[in-house]
């Protein structure tokens, strides 16, 4: 069994302590900051994707079906919103992992 009374042990435990939590901390924050980065870079694309589609959905169904029909421009907002609805329930049913670790829960 160790001996820890001398000053230069107590350093050398010190400083294997703090080396260790860099090495388990520092490593596994880097690996969550990337995972987080690419995750909001697809959410951000994929959200501006939506809105341009959805846009254009509108303004075809605006500009042929619903032309010139003002008691019903209300419709093609409707199908629209309708439209957004199911995409982001859709989306919701989809998401299958909770946690960021695989191997926890």
């Amino acid at each position: 069994m160790p001996s820890f009374t001398s000053g230069s042990s107590i350093v050398e435990l010190f400083d294997l302590v703090r080396a260790y939590a860099k090495q388990e901390t520092i490593g596994e924050l880097r690996g969550t900051g990337r995972w987080l980065a690419w995750g909001a870079i697809g959410g951000i694309s994929i959200l501006l994707g939506l809105l341009f589609t959805l846009v254009g959905i509108l303004r075809l169904l605006q500009s042929t079906v619903f032309e010139g029909t003002t008691a019903f421009s209300w419709v093609p907002y409707f199908i629209v919103l309708a439209l957004a609805i199911a995409l982001i329930v859709f989306s919701q049913s989809r998401i299958r992992k909770p946690f960021l670790n695989s191997g926890d829960h």
